[in-house]
């Protein structure tokens, strides 16, 4: 993280900015990891409420 500290431009929906690429890079692998996390327990309640 502390190589990447050059600025680049984030756009996402309909917000615009400047973020250093470690924040941006960061903040999209903790939000890729929570997505992994919903999917997997809708998926884990679904497989539940099957076997009963």
């Amino acid at each position: 993280m502390m190589q990447n500290t050059r600025e680049v431009e984030v756009t996402f929906l309909w917000m615009h900015g400047t973020l250093a690429l470690a924040l941006a890079l960061l903040i999209a692998g903790v939000g890729m990891a929570i997505l992994a996390m919903v999917v997997g327990a809708v998926r884990l309640t679904r497989l539940d409420r099957r076997r009963h």
